[in-house]
């Protein structure tokens, strides 16, 4: 879908009807226009698939280009695995500490109080904004309604226990896990504050039930995986999934790190994908400052890249969606070709389908494939290795993997180990 449609003296022009009509500038954002002669901006998009809709605020009061503004910074919290609806709603109930003491809303030494200065000086410092705005929003839903006023001193771990076992009741073990570790770490800054003498989550070590340990869906037999790939040299579907299904096992990233993918990233003379520290699953610390990944390529993903590249090399995404040119694909697009083909496989799984065929099938060190998984990789000693270091390994063993898929795709039954 085209964006930026609108001009503002289309918007000046527009007159109203005997219902409501929607005037589109693209990509979600449009200008809806009452019988009354209101003028609202709206924001559609999906979530979890399900549909739902953002007021933007009323034209003229809310200008053309801040509308627009306003619809990329949704765009951005979506891309963050964010929903815009839950964020806006956290928004407008959250109190800054400094302000709630000084209003008398909370007290000083209250958890709520606590926590959000944990959020704010900790918290926000060490993990990216998306990661802290998870974390808020489960203390905001799951414990500051019952716990939140109460000095943090003064709460025992039965009550905590209590908004504990309220999550994991409701079948999210796993969320109940992370807001106790959450807990944890206030409960030991409050200590450095002097507002509590103990973390009395420590008590609660195995009063929950243990997470549920999730396996992405993964084919480690060769013949299986050969099938797997004849599979999706048949698949039609759109270029964009088509080349995403093909390209995912040849380079194994991780789903968002693909599917993210931008054409200035990528070297196609030097067979070099560079992706930028800011894209990968690294801590804040890291994506600033840390190195980039190194993704070497084979001449087969070359070859495919080249492909592509007439196609969507007018978008700054190598993937975009059928839907836009401005966005790059679903994160369930591959998910769901893979579902239409038969198969209960993942995105995800390819890197476990690599994995265990390159160290069992074909003999490569654990430490460059790891390299290549963009996993954190310690010599002997303990020490992290350069993220570049092994490239000249990692290239060869690229290129050992795409033949040997080639192979597989062909039938063949490819059993030894490399010599």
């Amino acid at each position: 879908m085209a964006s930026n449609l609108l001009t503002d003296a289309a918007l000046r022009r527009a007159q109203p009807l005997d219902k409501p009509q929607r005037i589109f500038d693209g990509d979600g954002l449009y200008l809806l226009v009452r019988p009354d002669g209101k003028k609202w901006w709206r924001f559609d998009y999906s979530y979890a698939r399900k549909r739902q809709t953002l007021s933007l605020g009323v034209y003229p009061d809310v200008t053309l280009a801040r509308a627009r503004s306003r619809a990329a910074e949704i765009r951005q919290q979506l891309l963050d695995g964010i929903n815009p609806s839950a964020a806006r709603k956290a928004s407008r109930v959250e109190v800054a500490p400094a302000e709630a003491v000084a209003g008398g809303a909370l007290a000083a030494d209250s958890f709520e109080v606590v926590a959000r200065d944990w959020l704010k000086r900790v918290h926000a410092v060490k993990v990216t904004p998306g990661h802290a705005d998870r974390t808020r929003l489960r203390l905001e839903q799951n414990v500051f309604p019952w716990l939140g006023a109460r000095p943090i001193g003064s709460i025992r771990p039965p009550e905590l226990l209590e908004c504990l076992r309220r999550v994991a009741d409701r079948g999210a073990i796993e969320t109940a896990h992370r807001v106790k570790q959450a807990a944890g770490q206030i409960f030991r800054f409050g200590i450095a504050k002097g507002a509590c003498e103990r973390d009395i989550s420590a008590d609660l070590r195995d009063a929950l039930p243990p997470p549920l340990v999730e396996h992405h869906a993964a084919i480690v037999e060769p013949v299986e995986f050969g099938g797997l790939l004849r599979a999706i040299d048949a698949y039609r579907g759109h270029s964009s999934v088509v080349y995403a299904l093909r390209l995912s096992a040849l380079v194994f990233l991780r789903p968002g790190e693909l599917r993210h993918a931008r054409w200035e990233e990528i070297d196609l003379d030097g067979a070099l994908w560079t992706i930028p520290a800011t894209r990968m699953k690294r801590t804040k610390q890291e994506k600033i400052s840390g190195q980039p990944h190194l993704v070497p390529l084979a001449t087969q993903a070359v070859a495919l890249l080249r492909e592509l590249h007439p196609v969507s090399g007018r978008s700054a995404w190598v993937f975009p969606s059928p839907r836009s040119y401005m966005r790059p694909i679903s994160e369930i697009a591959v998910l769901a070709a893979l579902k239409r083909m038969g198969f209960d496989a993942t995105a995800h799984g390819f890197r476990a389908s690599a994995r265990t065929m390159l160290a069992e099938r074909l003999g490569f060190d654990d430490r460059v494939i790891e390299a290549q998984l963009a996993h954190s990789v310690s010599d002997a000693l303990g020490r992290a290795y350069n993220r570049t270091e092994f490239v000249a390994q990692r290239a060869a063993m690229m290129q050992a993997w795409a033949d040997y898929m080639d192979k597989l795709k062909a039938g063949a039954d490819v059993v030894k180990l490399r010599a």
